[in-house]
C-alpha cells in the first residue's frame, strides 16, 4: 500500500538498535493492522534493514533524537493514509503484537480517543520492584499535572482515534513523552480508557532504569514548568514563604531572649520571603499568557 492511500489501522513502532526484535515485532504486528511505520531513530546496527524486509515503512533519523521525535516523525507519516485508528508499541519486544486488537477495539467502537495498556490491571506482568515504585511517583505526579488518572502512565502501548492525530505534536524528546499525552488529553478533552496488556522484561534492559527514571523524572519536572506553571511555582513559592517564616520566628525569638537583632537571620527571612513572593507572581504572570497563547492559537486554527 503506497502512501497517500487509505488504510484503516496503522502501527507506529519507534526504535533504535532493535536488530534483535524489530523483525518479528515488525511480521506479529502486520497481520493485526494495515501499515506498519518503524521510525529508526539513528540505529547504529541493522535495525531499519530487518524491519524493511519484515515488511515495515521504514522512516530514519541520521541521529538519535529520542522517543518523542521519533513518534512525531512517525505519526506524521501515519496521518497521510488518514487511519481510522493508530496504536502504538515499542520495537524491543516488551509489548506483545497479539494484543493490539485489545487497544484498538475501544477506538473502533468509537468508545475512546485514546486507549492506554496498563501492565498493572491483569497481574500478568513481572515488574521489577524498582520499576514499580518508579511507576507510581511518575503515576502520581503526571496525574497531579494532568487530572488524568492511570494506573500506568509510563506505558508506550497506545492506540489513538482520527479525530485527536493532529493535535499528537509533542515538545519532549525522550520517554516523558507519555506523561505529555496525558496533559494533551486533559487539554482536549479527549475521552481516556485502560485496558489490561503484558509487558515482558526478558533480557538485559539497554539503560540503567535508574538513570532512564531519572530522564523521566526530569521530562515530567519540565512538563510541570510547561503546563501548569501556576502549580510549579506557587508549590516553590509557598515553600520558600514557609522558609522565610521560620527564619522569622528564628529572629523574633533570639530578640526575645538577648534583645539583640540577628541581622543575618533577618536578611536570610527577608531573601526567602522575597524569592517566594516573586516565584508566586512569576507563577500567575505564566498561568495567564499561557492561557492566551492557547487562546489565540485556537482562533487561529479555526
Amino acid at each position: 500500500m503506497g502512501v497517500g492511500n487509505r488504510a484503516k489501522t496503522v502501527a507506529v513502532i519507534p526504535a533504535y538498535n532493535e536488530e534483535r526484535f524489530i523483525g518479528s515485532v515488525v511480521l506479529q504486528t502486520r497481520s493485526l493492522v494495515d501499515v506498519v511505520i518503524v521510525v529508526d531513530d539513528g540505529s547504529t546496527d541493522n535495525t531499519a534493514e530487518i524491519a524493511h524486509a519484515a515488511g515495515a515503512t521504514v522512516l530514519s533519523h541520521k541521529q538519535n533524537q529520542g522517543k518523542g521525535k521519533a513518534l512525531c516523525t512517525g505519526l506524521q507519516a501515519a496521518r497521510r493514509f488518514r487511519p481510522e485508528a493508530v496504536v502504538l508499541l515499542d520495537g524491543d519486544g516488551q509489548h506483545l503484537p497479539s494484543e493490539v486488537p485489545t487497544l484498538l477495539a475501544p477506538i473502533l467502537a468509537g468508545e475512546a480517543d485514546m486507549v492506554v495498556g496498563s501492565r498493572y490491571l491483569n497481574g500478568h506482568s513481572r515488574v521489577p520492584l524498582m520499576r514499580v515504585w518508579g511507576h507510581r511517583l511518575f503515576n502520581f505526579l503526571t496525574y497531579c499535572t494532568s487530572g488524568v488518572h492511570l494506573t500506568d502512565s509510563q506505558n508506550g502501548f497506545r492506540a489513538f482515534s482520527a479525530r485527536v492525530l493532529d493535535a499528537l505534536n509533542f515538545h519532549s524528546n525522550g520517554f516523558s513523552v507519555e506523561s505529555e499525552m496525558q496533559m494533551l488529553a486533559q487539554q482536549h478533552g479527549w475521552k481516556v480508557k485502560e485496558v489490561p496488556v503484558t509487558v515482558l522484561y526478558a533480557g538485559k534492559p539497554k539503560r540503567s532504569a535508574f538513570f532512564q527514571g531519572l530522564m523521566v523524572l526530569d521530562g515530567i519536572l519540565r512538563l510541570i514548568g510547561q503546563h501548569r506553571p501556576l502549580l510549579s511555582f506557587s508549590l516553590m513559592g509557598l515553600l520558600l514563604l514557609m522558609a522565610g517564616m521560620g527564619w522569622g520566628f528564628c529572629v523574633v525569638e533570639i530578640y526575645r531572649r538577648t534583645q539583640v537583632l540577628a541581622v543575618g537571620y533577618a536578611l536570610i527571612c527577608v531573601m526567602l520571603t522575597i524569592l517566594g513572593s516573586i516565584c508566586i507572581s512569576t507563577g500567575f504572570i505564566l498561568h495567564s499568557l499561557r492561557g492566551l497563547i492557547l487562546n489565540l492559537c485556537q482562533n487561529t486554527s479555526r
